[in-house]
């Protein structure tokens, strides 16, 4: 458990960098699986960049995904069993978005969940062409690092409306696809990462503002072009490729 808080802290490290620009002040929050029953979240409030022991909450999984089932709680109801969830009721309140953390820390495959506000993304995800950005890849490493297709999920109040929203849509991507996304992409907001491990969550994060950049860049010359469905598939299925991903896992 202290070597997964450990790879946590380090990741809120490496994505609260200034010069990277995915988080500043307060932005964003991570999470960790500990064990099928317990998860570390973000405290709220707290920023990436110098995130600390102190500054990770540990909650009760299922007590948190409780929380998605009832039918039309107050905010102050919330709050309330979110600080409830906490396993020391010493430690910080755990981030608003833990909600939606729970949910996606649930499928087995997931260990880590990232998310933040980088400005070239959120740039797009304000833009009239948010679900096109969602849709489409443009590059090879666009593919390998973030999937084929991402989630994209229309704007929703912080908190229970947009983890409920969250969790519908994973859920219904999941169901088509046969995996979990690796990047979702919240409208007006900002991106979400989740995989295996630490680094395939900062290259997912990293690669999506890259490509934020270049779809803005390609929209002020007409384009952007984008990768054929043909194309896409070839790159998802390249041995070389598939070897590049492994080395994250």
């Amino acid at each position: 458990m202290e070597t997964r808080i450990a790879e946590l802290i380090d990741l809120g490290h490496q994505l609260g960098q200034e010069q990277r620009g995915l988080a500043i002040l307060g932005e964003g929050n991570i999470s960790a699986k500990l064990n099928e029953a317990q998860f570390a979240v973000k405290a709220s409030g707290c920023a990436l960049a110098t995130l600390s022991e102190r500054d990770v909450t540990v909650c009760d999984t299922a007590r948190v995904l409780a929380i998605l089932d009832q039918a039309k709680p107050t905010d102050e109801w919330v709050e309330t069993e979110l600080l409830a969830a906490r396993i020391d009721p010493a430690s910080k309140k755990p981030s608003l978005e833990a909600m939606f953390h729970a949910s996606l820390l649930a499928f087995a495959e997931v260990q880590f969940v990232a998310h933040c506000h980088p400005l070239n993304a959120v740039s797009v995800l304000s833009s009239p062409r948010v679900a096109e950005f969602a849709e489409y890849r443009m590059f090879p490493h666009h593919v390998v690092y973030c999937g084929a297709r991402s989630v994209f999920v229309p704007y929703a109040d912080p908190g229970l409306p947009l983890a409920r929203e969250i969790a519908q849509r994973t859920a219904r991507f999941r169901d088509q696809t046969g995996a979990a996304p690796k990047l979702i992409l919240l409208e007006n907001h900002g991106t979400i990462a989740i995989g295996s491990t630490v680094q395939s969550v900062l290259a997912c994060i990293m690669m999506a503002e890259k490509a934020a950049a270049i779809f803005v860049g390609a929209a002020a010359m007409g384009g952007p072009k984008y990768l054929t469905a043909i194309e896409m598939e070839r790159i998802a299925t390249r041995r070389d490729e598939a070897h590049r991903r492994r080395g994250l896992e």
